[in-house]
């Protein structure tokens, strides 16, 4: 049987270029996008901001995270 390997180099550029397409659109129409950064929750803004935030499980969606600490753009 051959042996699957999924994440191959082409799959894992395809899945980087996805998803490099789907944060530049959602900031593009004004969306915040929350992602993890070398073990760091980062929420970035549409305007180019960065922030470190913790999630607070059980919390409406509304407010489901604190803001620890802005980031430098070095930093994030």
């Amino acid at each position: 049987m051959a042996k699957l390997d999924i994440f191959d180099e082409e799959f894992t550029r395809q899945a980087e270029q996805a998803w490099d397409r789907a944060r530049d659109e959602a900031l593009a129409n004004g969306i915040p996008v929350f992602y993890r950064q070398r073990g760091v929750q980062i929420m970035e803004q549409p305007d180019g901001r960065r922030f470190e935030i913790r999630f607070i499980p059980g919390a409406p969606r509304d407010s489901c995270y604190e803001i620890i600490r802005e980031l430098s753009a070095s930093a994030a």
